[in-house]
């Protein structure tokens, strides 16, 4: 099993994680922690890892959702993922939007934290695109 790590700068990780609950509803396996203009460095870190703690219990590994590539979020992330002594597995993707987060739930039954990291990050750059009108005309068949 993976549980998922959603951290920001400020509420995102929170409002991000509101909007999934509209969608797929409760979503046990998501744990967001925020980097809010009232916590310095230290709080975060203290945070994270505690945070990190208790997603990592009973699981095959955790994998975390960053904003932002190195932001404080990420950094603190990757200091535990490249950590040999951290238990269970980590693996850090930044760029986090709402399609890879609600993707995460389809993967949360994955055992290896690598592998779910580079499924989700394929399933994030299909889920990206731009809109453009349809060239086609669209047939009534259901």
């Amino acid at each position: 099993m993976i549980n998922v790590i959603l951290t920001t700068h400020g509420p995102l990780a929170e409002a991000l994680l509101a909007s999934a609950r509209m969608v797929y509803g409760e979503l046990p396996h998501v744990f967001p922690v925020t980097l809010g203009e009232t916590k310095d460095i230290n709080d975060f870190r203290d945070e994270f890892t505690a945070v990190l703690r208790q997603a990592g219990q009973g699981t095959d590994g955790v994998l975390v959702l960053c904003d932002l590539q190195n932001g404080t979020p990420w950094n603190i992330a990757c200091h535990h993922a490249f950590n040999t002594d951290t238990s269970p597995p980590v693996a850090v993707l930044s760029g986090v939007n709402f399609p890879m987060l609600l993707e995460s739930d389809d993967l949360k039954s994955m055992t290896n934290v690598e592998q779910a990291a580079a499924q989700l990050l394929s399933l994030a750059k299909e889920a990206t695109v731009q809109a453009r009108p349809v060239e086609t005309t669209q047939s009534d068949d259901f």
